[in-house]
């Protein structure tokens, strides 16, 4: 009674008019041979993937989960196949580079793929989920003898890739993890201690897993700084086994065909990644890329639920032979569903879109303009669609009634999936934080201010008849600035009013994005209105302007009420 269509026709609408990427690619070299015909075969043979391969075993792997005994892990049926469809397919290599056996196509791309199969399949996206992060990390950070050994085998998916973060005494707080690192004659370092939540620790689907390890050193200075970060594969070079085990599985809300693993090293073989005690460094360029795939996820778990909600609303009779979908009621909820979800897939491509800059755009000026950029959309694309994935799933939940409190129909798994990508990859308080205090605060709000500025360029160049649009984004504009001044300002006299103030704070940005989305989607389609499906676009775009973006005007009031008592506990 569940499926997933990947919305390619809005896909293709978002990358071709909306932020005309085919242009921008056109002015990269690493992209300048790459047209929309051809993305455009890609995104599909990606969707036939998603629809074809995954979705039809996501419900069943729910119900039969992962299975664990004696160190081994056994994923749920047909997700082996699926992995191995997914490498014989390239889907790993996408965004590598080619000199690493990559396709070298752009972020861009890559992003669409997360959504598809993360909307058709989140427990088994998890297994690759972190794969090109890893990636990354070991391209930018590790040694060339650590690249020649592992690099070609990350970027083509035959090795799977897992991040050994959190201790049970240290969560958000990596300064508390208490694992060590000996250094050996041979230049390797023997790793012991413990990791918890572990994602793909253990599993099935490839013979061998690179563990990226956070580890302390004998000479380790404490908190933080004193954080280093090693490469320990389950198979070693000589091909024994590593001195790692997978001691458990999790038994979990959701996400069950995810092995998240709790894991020991007792004396395992590693090697350094970058420098001595700066391992939270080179582990972020790993992070940065988890928490974009992450945000993802949340808009992968709108789209499917409105899709769902949708066919069921419009089948549904009740009340005088109407179909729910004609009610008031779930009208508004239908389209709130449709207007988010669209919304934010232009401010997740755009973001993708500036990584793309970032990485290869042949002028400084520009890379250095979307660095910026990138470093305040991540926290907010992370945050703010994980939690918009996870509240219009359980709000799309009201569309079956009690059906969809029964997993036949499947929307109470995705209300359950949904909710762990609030929580991992630094959860949605810090993202807050991050965005306010080391993103906009620290540099006194310059780096927001560009981005605003950008924002309002497009305000500026809107049509007579999009004025309502370009009015309301010049109205968040000015709130944003507001607030963003009286921070500024008030945290020299009281430094927990940006804590107190940072998730609302996240939030209006989050609005304030999709205001301008909705303008850029509106002044896509307006030169087609009329056609039925640019009609529509037109409709869900007013509609988030007029029943949705309201909520920032007391987000704001609450960033800006100084006064306003958070009582201690």
């Amino acid at each position: 009674m569940w499926s997933y269509t990947p919305p390619l026709r809005d896909m293709q609408f978002v990358i071709e008019d909306v932020l005309q990427a085919p242009a921008g690619w056109a002015a990269i070299p690493a992209f300048a041979e790459l047209d929309a015909d051809t993305a455009r075969a890609v995104l599909e043979e990606a969707g036939k993937f998603a629809s074809g391969v995954l979705a039809p075993i996501n419900g069943a792997a729910d119900l039969q989960g992962c299975t664990w005994a004696d160190g081994e892990v056994r994923t749920p049926a047909g997700y082996r196949e699926a992995y191995a469809a997914f490498v014989e397919g390239g889907w790993p290599a996408l965004p590598c580079h080619p000199d690493d056996g990559g396709q070298g196509l752009p972020a861009l791309l890559d992003a669409a793929l997360g959504e598809m199969i993360a909307a058709a399949n989140h427990g088994w996206t998890m297994y690759p989920g972190l794969l090109h992060g890893a990636y990354e990390c070991l391209r930018a950070h590790g040694s060339d003898e650590l690249k020649n050994g592992y690099l070609a085998k990350l970027a083509r998916g035959e090795w799977l890739a897992t991040m050994n973060l959190t201790e049970p005494q240290a969560g958000s707080d990596l300064g508390l993890l208490r694992t060590k690192a000996e250094p050996q004659p041979d230049g390797s370092y023997a790793i012991t201690g413990s990791k918890i939540f572990i994602s793909g620790g253990e599993q099935d689907m490839t013979e061998n897993i690179v563990h990226l390890v956070l580890a302390r050193l004998p000479d380790a200075p404490p908190g933080t700084k004193g954080i280093s970060l090693f490469l320990a594969p389950k198979i070693l070079p000589d091909g024994t086994r590593n001195a790692i085990r997978c001691d458990g599985i999790e038994k979990k809300m959701g996400i069950k065909g995810s092995a998240t693993c709790a894991m020991s090293f007792d004396a395992a073989t590693g090697w350094l990644i970058g420098q001595p005690h700066r391992g939270l460094a080179a582990m972020f360029v790993m992070m940065n890329s988890a928490r974009l795939h992450v945000a993802m996820q949340g808009l992968g778990h709108l789209e499917a639920a409105q899709q769902n909600a949708l066919a069921y609303a419009r089948e549904r009779i009740q009340g005088r032979g109407k179909s729910i979908a004609q009610h008031p009621a779930m009208r508004r909820t239908l389209w709130s569903l449709r207007a988010l979800a669209e919304g934010q897939r232009v401010i997740a491509y755009w973001t993708a879109m500036l990584l793309d800059e970032l990485h290869h755009h042949p002028d400084a000026a520009r890379r250095a303009q979307a660095e910026n950029f990138v470093g305040l959309l991540t926290p907010v694309a992370k945050a703010f669609f994980t939690d918009n994935g996870h509240r219009g799933a359980d709000e799309a939940l009201q569309v079956w009634g009690g059906y969809g409190f029964v997993h036949d129909y499947g929307i109470e798994q995705t209300v359950r999936d949904s909710r762990i990508a609030m929580i991992y990859e630094g959860t949605n308080q810090i993202q807050a934080i991050d965005l306010l205090q080391r993103k906009v605060l620290d540099d006194g709000g310059a780096k927001l201010e560009a981005l605003l500025v950008r924002l309002l360029a497009d305000a500026d160049a809107a049509a007579p008849a999009l004025a309502e649009f370009a009015d309301a984004l010049h109205m968040q504009v000015a709130a944003a600035r507001a607030a963003t001044a009286a921070l500024v300002g008030g945290a020299r006299h009281d430094a927990e009013w940006p804590l107190r103030a940072a998730d609302d704070y996240l939030r209006g940005i989050g609005l304030t994005l999709l205001a301008w989305a909705w303008l850029k989607r509106a002044a896509a389609a307006q030169p087609k209105a009329g056609e039925p499906w640019f009609d529509d676009t037109l409709r869900a775009a007013r509609f988030g302007l007029q029943w949705l973006l309201p909520e920032a005007g007391w987000r704001w009031q609450r960033v800006c009420a100084q006064q306003a008592e958070l009582p201690a506990l």
